[in-house]
Formats: C-alpha cells, structure tokens, sequence
C-alpha cells in the first residue's frame, strides 16, 4: 500500500509505535484506534521520568529563589561598603524585577515559538553567566546593569513551570506541582544557610559567585533534558513527540495506549479560522515535512497578548493579573524586607531614627526562620490541592493549568511579568515606608493587597482539578 509520499503504509502492531503512515496525512484511518498525550501520561503514570524532569526544573527553582534571596544579604552590604542611600540600596532589588519583567514575557514567547527547551537554555545562559559576573562589579552602576541582566535570566523560571507540569498525568497533577514549589523554599532555606556561613568571611562577591552555581548545572546537564511532548504534538511533531513517550514508558516500565498518538494539525494562530478545519494528523517519517511547513508561523508580542485577552481567556488573565501582583508585592515585601520591619523598630523612637547598627546574624536568621515557615504551608496545600481544588496558595499550579498548550508559558510568564512589577514597586514604596518609621502603615498596605488577591480569587472561572490539560484556545468552553 503507498504512502502520500510514494511510501508504503505500515501497518505496525507493537503499541510503543505508531500505527501508520495514511495515503492523506489530513485523515484518519477508518478503524484505527488513537490516544492522545494525556492518555499516555496516564497509563506511564507518575515514575522515575517524571522524577527526574522534576530534579532538572527543580533545580532551576531553586537558582532562581537564590538568586531573589540573596538581595536581602547583598543589599546591606553594598550600602555599606559604598555608601549607597537607602533609594539606591532599593534600586539593586527593583531592577532585579525590572528584568524578570521583560525576561519572564519575552522568553514564554520565545518557548511557545521554538520550544520550551530553547527557552530555558537562554534563561539559565543569562542568569548564570550575568550571575557570576556581577561578582565582579566594580562599582555600583555595573551592579545594577549586570543584575538586570540577572532578572531577565530569572524571569524565565514559569517556563520550568510549564515544562514540568506538560509531563504530569492529571490526576496528580495538582499535588506534584505544589511539589514543584517546594524547590523554592529549598532554595531560600539553602540561600540564607549560604549566607550565615559565607558573608561574615568572604563577603558579598562570593555570595553572588556561589549563588550562580545552580544555573551552571542547568546547563551542564540541558542535552539530556527533553523537549514537551504536548508541545511537540500541538505543533505536529508527533514523531519525535511519540519517541519521547516511548522513552518514559520504558523507563517507568509501563506500556502505552495500543494505537496511533493523534494531535491537532495546526496552532491556533487564527481565532476565526472555520472549526472543521481542525482535522487530527497523524505522523510518521516523511509527514512530519509537510506538517512542520503548516506549522511554521509564530507568534509575536503583541499578537501574543491579543490572544490572552481575547474573549475566552481575557476574564481569567486579568484575575490572574491582580493575584500575581498582589502575591509578589507581598511576599517579596515581608520576605524581603524581614529584617528591616524589625531592625526600624528598635531605631525608631519617639519619631527619631536613630543611627542604623549592623544586624547580620539576625537578618540570616530571620530569612532562615521565615522560609522555614512556607513549610507546613506547602505541606497543606499538596494534600489538599486535588482534594478541595485550586486556590491562591497554589496560584502557581492553577496558571500553567488554564491556559492551552499554545499559549501556556506566553500566558504564565506574562502573568509573572505583572507580578514582577509588585516586585519593582514593593522595595520601593515599602522600604520607604519602613526607613520613615511607618511600619504600621507598610503593613496595613500588605494585608489590603493580599485582601484583593484574595477577593478576585473567588471569581476565577475556572476550576482545573483533574481537567485534562487544552491544547488550542478553540477548545476552552
């Protein structure tokens, strides 16, 4: 029997396979039994794969609440060593965020183009090698440069995200992402641990040097990393998306659905384009040529942002907006600034501040204390995750679960971009605040952003426990 290509059609039994190549790649064979990538996910289940796609992007987690944490330490420091003012001590924390706002934007749609592989290769390329640089930094102009730098590096850390939860069966998924979370307060507890030991000693270079250790490893090992196989199938690789779950299957010693794996034929790049012409592909060899040519169109900035607030998506993407906001303002701002809500009580009395003292040991035990403390919370929230369905503890796991393959790390990362603002603005606005002896009123100002979080929480439209995961905007109800 020939092929579209003047191939034979190979009829293959073997279920780690696929099962033929089609005389018209746009059609189905009658008869023939299919699966999807949920389906396969499924029946390999959660094993050692998945666990090790968990300690790669894990460990970009954890580089990156280094990287974050350690403006607690560094801050302090540089002020003293230059005789920075307490704006300029701020601006080494805000351009961090500065960057995570053009980085985290730029490199989801850079991994929703080319690959979610490609994206975290740039990420971990910039933070690492700006990370060990600005080590270097002769004075404080160079700092900042190189620390923005840093921030655009960093910002791609929802790519990660996206990345690990593509290869999470859905029942689990909930439950494994919380997990995934967890390697940020791994990092904070490592960062602060990092620091009681080094800076006393060596001082803040080394911190900075050390800090960017984690992104090297991503790097050293990226060629062993695979790309998403639901990425792969929406953009009609379905070849190289099917080797890849045979690669899992084997590996969790499990076997895949009997039949052909089947993906839409082509992104949503047009919202009006006509429904019926969303037939299945189903590839193998030769076709992949003809499918990758039909795929070929991607999607830019600004035509990215029109598709998350277009009608579908657009109600979803401003809530998430305001909880990504409100949740980095806050928790940047009490983690961040723990030690000087506490340090300015003790200077301010009467309304006069008084001479500022050297409060090392208690500010690497107050962060030390303080991330310790999102323990018993993560422990909460992966228990109860899959059991009562998304909240804001878990705000993390609901973003990457609302949005289509096709506009999942552009979504989430832009959705971070807003949160990355909170960031700029908190040390700013809250440090202020503190420095003038208002702390009541910098935390009034953290408990009504947190209240407004929590409000537009309860009118997300959505709610992802145990949904399968949507490849198209079209398919979104």
């Amino acid at each position: 029997m020939k092929g579209p290509v003047g191939g034979d059609v190979e009829l293959i039994n073997d279920p780690k396979h696929l099962g033929c190549q089609p005389s018209d790649p746009f059609k189905m064979a009658e008869g023939s039994s299919t699966f999807t990538v949920d389906e396969a996910l499924a029946s390999t289940g959660f094993g050692k794969y998945q666990f090790l796609v968990l300690a790669y992007s894990g460990m970009g987690w954890i580089s990156e609440a280094m990287e974050v944490m350690l403006l607690s330490f560094v801050g302090p420091s540089v002020q003293s060593e230059w005789k920075l003012s307490s704006h300029e001590e701020s601006m080494i924390t805000s351009v961090v965020f500065a960057g995570m706002l053009v980085g985290a934007y730029s490199w989801g749609i850079v991994s929703d183009n080319y690959g979610r592989r490609m994206g975290f290769l740039f990420t971990a390329l910039v933070t690492s090698i700006a990370g060990l640089l600005s080590s270097f930094s002769p004075n404080y102009i160079t700092l900042v440069i190189i620390r923005f730098l840093v921030g655009v590096g960093l910002g791609g850390g929802p790519v990660l995200a996206s990345w690990f939860l593509e290869f999470v069966p859905a029942p689990s998924r909930g439950t494994w992402m919380v997990i995934f979370q967890c390697f940020w307060t791994v990092g904070t507890i490592f960062e602060a641990s990092i620091a009681w030991i080094v800076m006393p000693r060596l001082g803040w270079r080394w911190l900075l040097a050390l800090s960017s250790v984690p992104s090297f490893l991503l790097l050293l090992f990226y060629n062993f990393v695979p790309e998403s196989p639901r990425y792969l199938c929406m953009r009609g690789k379905t070849t190289d998306a099917m080797n890849i779950l045979v690669n899992m299957a084997e590996m969790n010693k499990k076997t895949l659905p009997s039949g052909i794996l089947v993906s839409d034929n082509k992104m949503e790049l047009d919202e009006n384009s006509d429904p019926s012409e969303n037939t299945h592909l189903i590839t193998i060899g030769k076709t992949d040529a003809i499918i990758d040519g039909d795929m070929d169109s991607k999607i830019g900035g600004i035509s990215a942002l029109y598709r998350l607030l277009s009608p579908k998506l657009i109600t979803s993407t401003l809530l998430l907006w305001i909880v990504f906001f409100g949740n980095s303002f806050a928790y940047y701002g009490i983690v961040l600034l723990t030690s000087k809500l506490s340090d300015n009580d003790r200077r301010c009395v009467s309304g006069d501040l008084l001479p500022m003292q050297s409060e090392n040991d208690n500010l690497y035990r107050d962060v030390f204390i303080t991330s310790f403390a999102e323990v018993p919370g993560l422990i909460l929230s992966a228990i109860a995750v899959d059991w009562v369905g998304r909240s804001f503890v878990v705000v993390y796991v609901y973003a990457p679960e609302m949005y289509p393959t096709s506009v999942r790390t552009t979504g989430v990362g832009t959705a971070s971009s807003v949160g990355r603002i909170g960031g700029i603005i908190c040390p700013l606005v809250a440090v202020a605040l503190v420095q003038s002896c208002h702390q009541i009123i910098a935390l009034v100002l953290f408990e009504f952003i947190i209240f407004i979080s929590g409000v537009a929480v309860t009118f997300f439209p959505l709610e992802t426990n145990g949904r399968s995961l949507n490849d198209s905007v079209r398919e979104l109800k």
